[in-house]
């Protein structure tokens, strides 16, 4: 009888498992329903089988019960995470007072990606001519979605 409750248990613990946290998988699905037909064949086998369809029907009944509790908008809440983001990463590159024509200094290689200095703003770069090489000087070319654009200045 208690291997019965066990696998019961289990196939209850899986098969919601599989619906609610890690859907898509199917194999915690199959093996939550395996030990549900598991736990009913014992029960057939060596109770009756009068049980093994009650303790079918009101496993079934567990397993509806149990998913509308953890579905409810309430349950969820009370297991969410409240607070909000309102960091960011950056700041505009205009926050910061760069445009473009700004002239400045490359202080890292430039591969196509590095840093450069802009009155004495360090900021991360790409360059649109390949690789520019550290203390050279450099223009920003463009700013587009946050990210800075140069260009070997002409001297």
């Amino acid at each position: 009888m208690g291997l019965i409750i066990f696998l019961l248990l289990l196939g209850d613990i899986l098969v919601l498992a599989e619906l609610l946290f890690i859907p898509g998988t199917i194999f915690t699905g199959l093996l939550g329903l395996g030990s549900i037909v598991g736990s009913c064949y014992l029960a057939y086998t060596n109770i009756s089988p009068t049980v093994s369809i009650i303790i079918f029907l009101v496993n079934i009944a567990l397993l509806v019960v149990a998913t509308l509790l953890l579905l409810r908008a309430k349950t969820w809440k009370k297991l969410s995470l409240e607070t909000k983001i309102e960091s960011r990463i950056d700041d505009k590159p205009e926050e910061k007072g760069l445009s473009i024509g700004q002239e400045g200094e490359s202080y890292t290689r430039l591969a196509p990606m590095g840093k450069a200095e802009f009155d004495g703003t360090t900021v991360e770069v790409t360059s649109e001519e390949g690789i520019i090489s550290p203390k050279e000087k450099v223009v920003i070319s463009k700013i587009e979605d946050h990210k800075i654009f140069v260009k070997k200045a002409n001297n």
